[in-house]
């Protein structure tokens, strides 16, 4: 180094304290040693007999202390250097991390690098060996590694002296620039769980000197000296049960009784996906391995993408196919159920009420329980085996083009389960604009409680064999909606340069039975939990406003016509013309008939309007609506009883396309709203949020009604 004073400077000068951190035979003390003029100084660490070397060197107006810390392969306390490393980086002050990798063997590695990154301290990384490197054939992109990992990433070499400089003018940039948060990123089990931690820390304003992120980890890691502070905390007692069933989910996930060995592969996966990034080599004929033969078909640059599609056409067939099977049992089920608690109550309003309101709201939803297990199964297979992961990577590029984040990936495919635990999930994007651009944006991808509806309404028009493709294309139709709805926010309200992308790269693996199983059920008792509670109560409202305020002068007129016909037909179609006549009189009537005039452009009546207020509440409200307002004014027979037939008699085709299109893309349900509003920072955004889905859906619903009318 040749711009280094020959003078170490006084103290009063500018210091920069440096931890020198490495696995063992990485070149660390070679590439210390390889600054010119500096001076060395050994002695022992504190207590123990091992080594601690020293280095002073001046340059540029800084002093600069490094201590060159022992050899360690992770982040642990097995042996006596590992314990000195683990307990000198959490314990002793510093200013920066320079963390040493040989560049020949970069995965093995980078699996302390990951493990630092968790610290959330200063790092700079140091690709030793680059010299070695090159000669092997091995490129290093050092500087889309830095963008990836949000660190400095230089390449060296200790042997030739090459890159010391800028590896020293890396350390005093990081000095000087703003503290940014590590680019680690964990699978989306972890992930949601150190949300959860860090919601309870933010909550109970607990205070540490870490940030909660870090506190949470470290507590998920099982770390001694994090647990000894936090234990002799009032808050100890509640975080408890949380830290267990974390714990739990996490292994559960990771197929493991042990937390260490999950994080262990968590931070495998991580480098798995910076290496795939980075690491180029020259082709070398060898044996591939069977993640990579998969891989060279899966996530093929040409074939990839059509065989994720094939993936997810088949998953559609079969939520349609095989779904459909249980319906008529499940049907008739509810049928029998309330014919038996209807003949038990002799009000007639109660009875209407639990029968028509309740039971009959509830069943409509219950009904397609067996399409939303096996979606969830679909999905939790696809996660579960890896494959998720690859098909991030392979949208990355592709998702580029639209503006979004590669990481968007995961919230988004979580969408098509339900809305909440996606917008939870696009915590993984650091970037504030890319996780805003991607909170918009989910609401396109449609949620398991919309699925009733696709269900309902594609049965309605399709013949079986039609229907799962019917429900392929409005799944892709949201997706692709969705994209382009990114493209234009991005252009617009999210301007700015794209985050770089780095997904884990998990390995091939056979599905868990009890992760599914887990997963699966974890779901569908949510679906049915919020049937039984949420639904029920939605239902109960439904039936009061299509059944109130009564008017008996109206049903004594019909009542006086129906004793007097003597055909069976015509006494059927007079109780009809009073159910409908009754119910645009209702509350419900009186609220469709104020808004009809607004949804008339759509095609849709106003029956269908209130159908679409009531989804505001929940997704599967709007079925549950339209099995009280549909049923009440049809020619209803032991042959001819379902909705779907009711749906296909009342409801023109092209109103239909215009009705699935408002579905696919207006505003999530109450719940989800109220955790989209805190996930992305505020109440303006709920209200952006909803003009965005409003206009958004009303202009794409008139020209699908426009252009179904033109084929029809």
């Amino acid at each position: 180094m040749n711009n280094k004073d020959t003078k170490v400077c006084p103290v009063t000068a500018k210091h920069i304290k440096i931890a020198l951190v490495g696995q063992p035979n990485v070149g660390k003390s070679m590439l210390i040693n390889s600054v010119s003029n500096a001076h060395l100084h050994v002695g022992n660490f504190s207590g123990v007999t091992v080594d601690k070397t020293e280095v002073l060197f001046d340059y540029k107006g800084y002093h600069f202390t490094v201590v060159d810390l022992p050899g360690t392969y992770a982040f642990t306390d097995y042996t006596i250097e590992e314990r000195v490393t683990h307990s000198y980086l959490c314990a002793e002050s510093y200013d920066l991390i320079i963390n040493v990798v040989d560049s020949t063997n970069l995965q093995k590695n980078l699996q302390l690098t990951a493990e630092l990154m968790s610290m959330n301290k200063d790092i700079v990384i140091a690709l030793n060996m680059s010299d070695e490197a090159q000669k092997e054939g091995i490129n290093i992109d050092a500087k889309y590694m830095s963008e990836l990992l949000g660190i400095r990433c230089v390449k060296v070499s200790a042997a030739t002296k090459e890159g010391i400089d800028e590896l020293i003018d890396a350390v005093v940039a990081q000095h000087e620039a703003k503290k940014q948060d590590s680019k680690l990123v964990f699978s989306e089990a972890v992930e949601e769980e150190i949300s959860t931690i860090v919601d309870f820390l933010t909550k109970h304003k607990y205070k540490s000197n870490n940030s909660y992120r870090n506190v949470a980890i470290n507590l998920l890691k099982n770390n001694k000296k994090t647990y000894e502070k936090i234990h002799s905390q009032p808050i100890f007692t509640e975080l408890q049960p949380l830290l267990i069933e974390a714990s739990k989910h996490i292994e559960l996930h990771h197929e493991s009784d042990d937390i260490k060995e999950a994080f262990a592969e968590e931070y495998a996966s991580f480098n798995r996906g910076i290496i795939a990034e980075v690491l180029k080599q020259e082709t070398k004929e060898e044996k591939k391995t069977l993640t990579e033969k998969i891989d060279s078909i899966l996530i093929h640059p040409l074939f990839g993408i059509p065989i994720f599609l094939f993936f997810m056409w088949s998953l559609f067939q079969l939520t349609f196919e095989v779904g459909a099977i249980p319906m008529d049992y499940i049907d008739g089920f509810f049928t029998w159920f309330g014919d038996v608690v209807g003949s038990t109550i002799s009000n007639d309003d109660i009875r209407s009420l639990v029968v028509d309101g309740v039971i009959a709201g509830v069943g409509a939803v219950v009904l397609f329980v067996p399409n939303i297990i096996i979606l969830f199964i679909g999905i939790a297979l696809l996660e579960s085996t890896g494959y998720m992961s690859r098909v991030a990577f392979l949208l990355d590029g592709f998702f580029h083009k639209f503006g979004l984040h590669g990481q968007s990936f995961i919230p988004l495919v979580t969408g098509f389960g339900c809305s909440i635990p996606a917008y939870m999930s696009a915590r993984i994007l650091k970037n504030d604009r890319d996780r805003l651009l991607t909170l918009f944006i989910i609401g396109f991808m449609s949620c398991g409680a919309r699925l009733p509806v696709y269900v309902l309404f594609a049965g309605a028009f399709f013949a079986p064999d039609m229907a799962g493709n019917v429900l392929f294309a409005i799944y892709i139709s949201g997706a692709m909606l969705g994209l382009v709805a990114a493209k234009i926010l991005k252009l617009t309200a999210f301007k700015g340069v794209d985050e770089p992308f780095v997904m884990e790269m998990p390995k091939y693996r056979l599905p868990s039975a009890k992760l599914i199983w887990h997963t699966v059920l974890t779901k569908t008792m949510m679906y049915l939990k919020k049937a039984g509670t949420f639904i029920a109560v939605a239902s109960m409202l439904v039936w009061f406003m299509s059944n109130y305020p009564h008017n008996k002068e109206l049903e004594h007129q019909y009542s006086n016509r129906i004793e007097m016909s003597a055909d069976d037909a015509k006494k059927v179609s007079l109780q009809n013309e009073l159910n409908s006549k009754l119910l645009e009189q209702s509350y419900l009537g009186k609220i469709g008939k104020f808004s009809e005039p607004i949804f008339e452009p759509l095609g849709l009546d106003w029956k269908m309007s209130v159908a679409l207020q009531a989804g505001l509440a929940a997704k599967e409200v709007v079925v549950s609506t339209l099995g009280v307002l549909y049923s009440l004014g049809d020619d209803v027979d032991e042959q001819n009883s379902s909705l779907a037939n009711a749906i296909s008699k009342n409801i023109p085709f092209a109103s239909a396309v215009a009705f699935i299109v408002v579905i696919m893309i207006y505003l999530p349900c109450m719940a989800a709203s109220i955790v989209f509003t805190r996930e992305a920072g505020g109440i303006k955004y709920f209200f952006y949020l909803l003009a965005f889905t409003s206009i958004a859906a009303y202009t794409l619903a008139f020209i699908a009604y426009r252009v179904a009318l033109a084929f029809t």
